[in-house]
């Protein structure tokens, strides 16, 4: 049988462990101060999120008529709307750090922290 003195070690360890790993997933998310919307690669427009004063849409169209409604809030960017049909840059939510950037396939939409460059192409 183990004694108590080991489970209460045991415990402690399992409790260190998961605070770091919490601290570690959860330090980086840190929102960009500038974005980049970007469609086929060309820049449509940067925006400076700590200028933002109130909320506002931008509606960003495609060659082909396809559509995607960016919601700018202060300090905050996401896709709040697309007609495409996998709706996966909408369900991302909001831009939380420069390592991921929202992405919306269909419409060939980048939105991403000013200065990136780490995508390898634009799908054609």
């Amino acid at each position: 049988m183990i004694k108590t003195k080991t489970w209460i070690f045991l415990f402690s360890l399992l409790l260190l462990g998961s605070g770091l790993a919490a601290g570690l997933l959860f330090s980086g998310a840190t929102t960009a101060d500038v974005v980049e919307i970007r469609q086929d690669g060309r820049l449509v427009q940067s925006i400076d999120l700590t200028q933002v004063q109130e909320s506002y849409s931008l509606v960003v169209t495609d060659e082909k008529g396809g559509s995607n409604t960016i919601l700018v809030e202060p300090g905050r960017i996401c896709i709040s709307h697309a007609d495409c049909p996998d709706q996966v840059c909408v369900r991302r939510g909001y831009l939380t750090d420069s390592a991921a950037p929202i992405v919306c396939l269909p419409h060939r939409l980048v939105i991403q922290a000013a200065g990136e460059t780490d995508l390898d192409a634009v799908a054609q």
